[in-house]
């Protein structure tokens, strides 16, 4: 997702616009902003290496032509074959992208379906709905479906762009109507829908017959998720067939050879060269690839191998070759192929790992592009050979610090992919790859630098891991705080519990002291070789939310679910031994004493099952800290700033002026101007120069992305 990197570093270089300001007259207050900010500009930093994207799509007439939508970093289109890409969504809108399809009659038309369809604990939820392109994608109209969240599919009849199919998941964090099979007929000016099952159940796939407008296939998917669990498959779950265009459906879940017990999320293809043959992969206690040779009517498992069904809430996709249809995909974690219809797997190699979307030209089974975890990729040989994911501004980051190196570096994890740290500036032409290496740590966590000495760098994943790393020497050491990994188990076995995103960071007062987050704050001065525990438990420590994630079919239990943890703290840097954590389950506590005593100073009228997510001290003021907290995991998407000036004894929201569906990731507070402050939601910047009395956009040239951390340098 451009979205995080391009933000958290493009903060970086703010306030020299603000000392020009001075000499100008005042100007009038509907256009101060404008005035004041126009020659500033966020600035692209990078890296230039693709990150998480589910959707893809290709011309039918131009081989170089593709498109892929990222999950936070909008649609981008390839005329060459995916040697270079440009993004075609921005100005009108962003975010994550969960459809994209081209109108085989008139490829001027296209549809775009936000909504990423990886359905991830850290996801990111669409608010746009549809959107439809008349010139190609050089300009876009909004046509609906905007409370759907989540479009999974888009199917366009073959003849008439303005007759559409859509597949809406809807709400991933609470039940809601708009979802399940929506159609129509005018190009998006009204939408009927023709298949709902429950407000918990939505559509996870939807397939027409080639070359048929009248019959289709569609996987239904029952799945809810909460801050601590995920809850794939139940009542409401099954494929489904239409006959007359979308517009009546029935359930087949119950035809022969399919499986009896609780399903959960579906996938489904049709062969487009034996239109009687069907395959259905399907989430289910003995599930894996089903297929038919009579449109539906019977079944037969054809392989339950765990390499095209690990994991099934985050893949679960089958496709055909459109000439042979005995070749199936099921992408996976591995690119899976059969050769022998669905009986056998091997994996072919690709450019990255953990593949979520592919599209297949109707013409030439060769011509193909993937969406995966390093962006969307294209293949003119069958897979032999790809176009590179490192030419795409993409990438999904956590958190961003930066080091004191000159000029001085900026440091995060990529979601799986590595940690990495890069220049903000360079001697040459332009920030490139050989301004980039890998740091410590890995895909999800925090990436910090030793104060003294920029070339250490500390770094976390999940399950607890912390690595020490020397760029210099290139010695590597794992500095758990606790050794065990309890990956595929819930938070209850673990002996402290470390979420997927723990905090990471280096005292501002003692250059030698690093802190580590888990449900309990730790501390070490000489490198991690010993840790010492300063706090008690500073989390409501809920057993009830500490179970194995999953079910009533799929567990999930990589650290993104365990709850009762500690989610961001600080250091005051300017009150030494004052400290402070937020917990993401609703708690904040304060230490004035260095962690020798606590106090629970949680705000009292905060709503439940509160994720603090930033914490940032009021460089102006003792005792005064703000708090940064989101509740989009149980399907609140409002903003919440809260600050205090008395060390929590009384707290107060500032959040007026930010859209109402804009939750928050991130605040930080100037440290020369007093009460100016950055805030960073889901959707785009604010600012405030009020202390967050009032907030405005701070929107400017940057796209819409989330933005999930910011740092002031």
């Amino acid at each position: 997702m451009r979205k995080l990197l391009i933000i958290a570093f493009g903060l970086l270089s703010f306030g020299v616009s603000a000392q020009k300001t001075k000499t100008l007259t005042p100007p009038p207050a509907d256009n101060t902003d404008e005035v004041l900010f126009k020659n500033v500009k966020y600035r692209l930093v990078g890296p230039f290496r693709g990150g998480r994207s589910a959707a893809v799509a290709g011309s039918y007439k131009n081989r170089n032509t593709f498109y892929f939508g990222g999950t936070g970093g909008g649609v981008w289109k390839t005329t060459d074959g995916g040697s270079n890409w440009k993004n075609i969504s921005d100005k009108y809108f962003g975010s994550s992208i969960g459809a994209i399809a081209v109108a085989p009659s008139d490829e001027t038309v296209i549809y775009v379906g936000e909504g990423e369809n990886t359905m991830r604990g850290n996801v990111s939820e669409g608010l746009g709905g549809m959107w439809r392109s008349d010139d190609g994608g050089k300009s876009w109209k909004n046509i609906g479906l905007k409370d759907g969240r989540h479009i999974l599919r888009i199917i366009i009849h073959p003849k008439n762009p303005d007759i559409v199919w859509v597949a809406v998941m809807g709400h991933l964090f609470g039940p809601n109507e708009e979802r399940g099979i929506y159609k129509t007929t005018d190009g998006g000016k009204t939408w009927k829908r023709t298949l709902f099952i429950n407000n918990q159940t939505g559509c996870s796939d939807l397939v027409m017959e080639p070359g048929n407008a009248n019959v289709f296939y569609a996987g239904m998917w029952r799945l809810i998720r909460t801050p601590y669990s995920m809850e794939s498959g139940g009542e409401g779950s099954g494929l489904w067939k239409s006959t007359d265009g979308g517009e009546t459906w029935t359930n087949i879940s119950a035809k022969k050879g399919l499986p009896k017990e609780a399903w959960g999320i579906v996938g489904v293809a049709v062969a487009p060269s034996n239109t009687d043959k069907i395959y259905s992969i399907i989430e289910n206690k003995d599930g894996g690839l089903y297929m038919s040779a009579d449109g539906g009517e019977t079944w037969t498992l054809t392989c339950s191998d765990n390499n095209i069904r690990q994991r099934a809430w985050y893949y679960t996709k089958v496709f055909v070759d459109p000439k042979n249809e005995n070749r199936v995909y099921c992408p996976n974690v591995g690119f899976m192929r059969s050769n022998d219809g669905g009986r056998t797997f091997q994996s072919i190699n690709t450019p990255h790992g953990d593949h979520h979307d592919l599209w297949i030209d109707p013409e030439d089974g060769n011509r193909m592009v993937v969406a995966d975890d390093g962006g969307g990729q294209v293949s003119f040989d069958g897979g032999n050979n790809w176009s590179t994911y490192l030419n795409q501004p993409t990438a999904q980051l956590y958190r961003v610090s930066t080091d004191n190196a000159f000029p001085y570096r900026l440091l995060a994890g990529q979601q799986d992919n590595s940690a990495l740290r890069i220049r903000s500036r360079t001697y040459g032409a332009a920030i490139t790859a050989a301004d980039m290496e890998t740091a410590a740590g890995s895909e999800s966590g925090y990436v910090v630098a030793d104060p003294l000495n920029p070339d250490i760098t500390y770094g976390g994943n999940y399950m607890g891991s912390l690595q020490r790393l020397d760029h210099r020497t290139g010695e590597s050491r794992a500095i758990n705080v606790w050794p065990i990994d309890n990956m595929g188990a819930g938070a209850e076995a673990a002996k402290y519990r470390f979420q997927w995103n723990y905090p990471i960071f280096f005292s501002p007062n003692n250059p030698k002291k690093l802190y580590a987050a888990g449900n309990h704050l730790f501390a070490t001065e000489d490198e991690g070789k010993t840790w010492q525990m300063i706090s008690p438990d500073l989390t409501t420590n809920d057993k009830r939310k500490q179970a194995s994630s999953g079910g009533p079919i799929t567990q999930d239990n990589t650290s993104v679910e365990y709850y009762c943890t500690i989610f961001t703290a600080t250091e005051s840097w300017m009150e030494k031994d004052l400290l402070w954590a937020g917990s993401d389950d609703g708690l904040i506590h304060v230490s004035k004493d260095g962690g020798k005593s606590w106090e629970n100073v949680t705000p009292k009228d905060i709503p439940q099952a509160m994720m603090w997510n930033c914490v940032e001290v009021d460089p102006f003021k003792r005792g005064a800290v703000y708090f940064t907290g989101t509740r989009y995991k149980s399907d609140d998407f409002a903003p919440y700033i809260y600050k205090t000036e008395d060390y929590g004894k009384s707290w107060r929201r500032i959040t007026n002026g930010i859209n109402s569906l804009h939750f928050t990731r991130a605040m930080r507070a100037d440290r020369k101007r007093s009460g100016l402050l950055y805030a960073g939601t889901e959707y785009g910047m604010y600012i405030s120069y009020d202390d967050g009395a009032i907030w405005k956009s701070f929107q400017m040239n940057l796209p819409v992305v989330p933005i999930t951390d910011l740092v002031i340098k």
